[in-house]
This record gives structure tokens, C-alpha cells and sequence, in this order.
């Protein structure tokens, strides 16, 4: 795609579209991993995920697509040396008879009770549920090398930047929502759970009652570690800093959860162990801020046994997004991953409606945005979830060792971003 064809930016300030791919005709994308000049794609809707060549970042080029088992979702990945791990599990929004066509059922009902009271006991699973690990030693010929494979849901999203230990959010029978487990990957045809982390209430079959407040979801995104402390985000449960020095028995380190008064949803935890910082986001789940306006935080962490908020991150405010229709507000951050861009001053994020930003946060006290890029509408809506407006959604972003950005949305394929620094 020459630069005259480019989708023209909503709007863009120290951002410029180089590139787009739509991805051979699945432009749904979540979450993002570029490696050795291919980018990785999760698709929502489309069900697998997606390898984009982007050797040429302003020329995408040829797409494999590998398809998921049938009612099983790969919205999240991970790439690491010749390692690609993708997670499996049920496909929660197209699962009619739990949550119905209303997005609203999933972000604010415990995932696992409500399937537990959808299904009868000794109903068929007809999904696969864990993570599937692939050799990418040919980046764009994933082979399948072995599987995990758990007993409930299946995995969300995992953490794993090389060596023997991964990081994932998981749902077990038996669990009301997502908790976090240690994966062993010493064999990585083998990988098996080391331990388990749940906040208190979470283990329904081991006799404890949940203590999430009606409409609230205690539920595990994902957590990023650094060193031996993992940074677990879990949605309307707040965040925790956990202590992994034994990853067969994490152990809390501290809670916080600000929800109420604000709305929840906490998503992302990016540490800047160098600063004695962390970044935390929490996403916007419902349309025109239906969940109250949220943030991105930026914590003091110098205790960790005592984080403090400090600061958030400017909301974007060149035009009304809250009206523009579709989610408005935080979703994911750039997580510094080893042989990526890495910084802790600059940080990348997503904003859905509001397309992709880059914050300077130098003086952590006094954020200030610094470039800023809103694709285009797309052109199709591929997402099947009756009356959803045709607006942008970015959703994952990603910034390669040179700082070109890209980034997915749920609809409008893959835009590929300089930052103007």
C-alpha cells in the first residue's frame, strides 16, 4: 500500500501513519506481538491469529492465518526466541446462552458462575481450554509443539519474556473468575501449572463465598513481572503486588483497590523497577463512559508494601470522544518487553475511540501527552455483537526496538505508526 492509499488519520499530533495491513480480510485484532519482522495478531472475531509480514513496516506484506479449535478464542499471544504461546479458551462473547448479546453481562458477572449455572453437570465441553505452545524458528510457519491443558475456561492472557517461567491469567472449574498461575515451561512441549495466586473468595470449591459487590467482577487480567514481584491487575478487584521469589507459592505483598469510587476494570500494571515506579490502566468497558470515566495511574512505589497514586495520565481532550460512540478510555500499555522499545519516560498507550498516545512522564508528578494518532473509521465492522458503531477501537499496541508503533483495533486492521519524538 503506497502512502497516497493510507486510511487519512482521524486525527494526528507527532504521530504519522506509515503503514496498514487489514490483515487478509481479519482486520479484528487484540492483542499484538512483533518478532524477527512479523507481527503476531490475536483476532476476537475471527477466532485464530494472524502472522503479518512487516519487514517493510510501510509495505506489509503476505498474512498466514491459523485457525482456532471450533468455540475457542486466541485473543492473546505471546513471542519469545522460537517460542510462540497463544491461550485457549472459550469464547466468552460468543457464548449466547451465558451473556447474551449485551457486553455489559461479561465485564459485570464472574465468568465462571455464570457458566457454571448456564451449563447442566456432565455437559460436553465443546471448547479447548489452556495454551498451545508453537516453534516459530520459521516465523511465519508456526508448528505446534506442545499444549497445556486445564480443567474450566482456559487461559486469558499470559507473561512470558524467556526462560523457564510464565505468568498467565487462568479460570479452573471451581473458581468464580480468572486467577493467576505459574507455568513451568523447563520443557516447553510440556509446559505444566506451578502455582496458584486467588484473591480471598475467589475458590468457591474450596468453600469460600465471594466477596465481589452485585455488578462487580474479581477477575485477573494479567499480570507483568519484574525481577520477583509480579504486578497483577484484576478488573473491579484492584491491583496486588505479588511476591514470586517461589513460583510454586506466590505470596501477596499488597492490595489496593480503588473501586469504589472509580470505576474499575483495572487492566494493565507496567513497573518501571528503575524509577520505583508502575503504571497501571484501567480499561473502559462500556460504551459512552457507562462506567464512569477511567484512567491510567502512575504509582509511587518506593514501598511497595505502601503504592501510592501520584498522578494520572492526561485524558485526551481535542474533541468529545465520550460522544463519539464505543468505548472511551484506557486499554493497554506498551509493556517494555525485552529487545522492544524500551523507556521509563515514554509510554505508549491505547485509548479505543481515542486511537494510540504517547506520554512523557519524566516528571511523574506532571504527565503530559506527547504525540497522538486516530485511525480512521473502518471501513467494515467485523464485530458480530448487534448495533456496534463504526468508530475505532484500538486495542493493543506495540513498539519494536526502532520506536515504530503498531497497533490493532477490533475492526480496522493493523496501523503501523511513527512516533515524532
Amino acid at each position: 500500500m503506497s502512502q497516497a492509499e493510507l486510511p487519512t488519520p482521524d486525527f494526528a499530533r507527532n504521530m504519522k501513519l506509515i503503514g496498514h495491513s487489514a490483515i487478509g480480510g481479519r482486520g479484528d485484532g487484540m492483542q499484538l506481538m512483533v518478532h524477527r519482522g512479523y507481527a503476531y495478531v490475536g483476532h476476537p472475531w475471527s477466532k485464530g491469529f494472524s502472522i503479518v509480514d512487516v519487514r517493510d513496516p510501510r509495505r506489509p506484506g503476505a498474512v498466514t492465518y491459523a485457525a482456532a479449535p471450533p468455540n475457542t478464542w486466541h485473543i492473546h499471544l505471546q513471542t519469545h526466541d522460537d517460542l510462540l504461546l497463544v491461550i485457549d479458551a472459550l469464547d466468552l462473547m460468543a457464548d449466547v446462552s451465558a451473556f447474551g448479546a449485551d457486553e455489559k453481562n461479561y465485564y459485570t458477572k464472574a465468568v465462571g458462575e455464570t457458566l457454571a449455572s448456564s451449563r447442566q453437570p456432565g455437559d460436553a465441553r465443546p471448547w479447548t481450554a489452556g495454551m498451545t505452545v508453537y516453534d516459530i524458528s520459521r516465523p511465519d510457519q508456526p508448528r505446534k509443539i506442545g499444549a497445556l491443558r486445564i480443567e474450566g475456561v482456559g487461559l486469558h492472557r499470559i507473561w512470558y519474556v524467556g526462560g523457564r517461567w510464565a505468568y498467565a491469567s487462568a479460570l479452573f472449574d471451581g473458581y468464580t473468575d480468572y486467577i493467576f498461575v505459574t507455568i513451568d515451561m523447563a520443557d516447553p512441549t510440556r509446559p505444566r501449572i506451578a502455582g496458584r495466586w486467588w484473591l480471598p473468595g475467589m475458590h468457591t470449591a474450596g468453600g469460600e463465598t465471594s466477596l465481589a459487590p452485585p455488578g462487580k467482577r474479581y477477575a485477573l487480567h494479567h499480570a507483568l513481572v519484574a525481577g520477583d514481584t509480579a504486578y497483577a491487575s484484576w478488573r473491579d478487584g484492584g491491583l496486588t503486588l505479588l511476591d514470586v521469589s517461589d513460583r510454586a507459592a506466590p505470596r501477596l505483598i499488597v492490595h489496593r483497590n480503588w473501586s469504589p469510587p472509580f470505576g474499575g476494570g483495572t487492566h494493565s500494571a507496567l513497573p518501571l523497577p528503575s524509577r520505583d515506579l508502575l503504571v497501571v490502566a484501567d480499561e473502559a468497558v462500556l460504551d459512552d463512559e457507562a462506567d464512569g470515566r477511567k484512567h491510567t495511574w502512575i504509582f509511587d512505589i518506593r514501598a511497595p508494601e505502601n503504592p501510592i497514586s501520584i498522578a494520572t495520565l492526561p485524558t485526551p481532550d481535542e474533541r468529545d470522544y465520550a460522544r463519539k460512540g464505543g468505548h472511551f478510555g484506557p486499554h493497554n500499555l506498551h509493556e517494555n518487553r525485552p529487545g522492544t522499545f524500551v523507556s521509563d519516560t515514554l509510554i505508549f498507550a491505547t485509548w479505543q475511540n481515542a486511537g494510540i498516545r504517547a506520554f512523557d512522564i519524566s516528571d511523574p508528578y506532571r504527565p503530559r501527552e506527547t504525540g497522538a494518532l486516530v485511525p480512521a473509521a473502518p471501513e467494515i465492522v467485523l464485530d458480530p455483537r448487534p448495533g456496534r458503531p463504526r468508530v475505532i477501537q484500538s486495542a493493543d499496541v506495540f513498539v519494536d526496538a526502532a520506536g515504530i508503533v503498531y497497533a490493532t483495533d477490533y475492526n480496522a486492521g493493523l496501523s503501523i505508526i511513527e512516533y515524532g519524538g
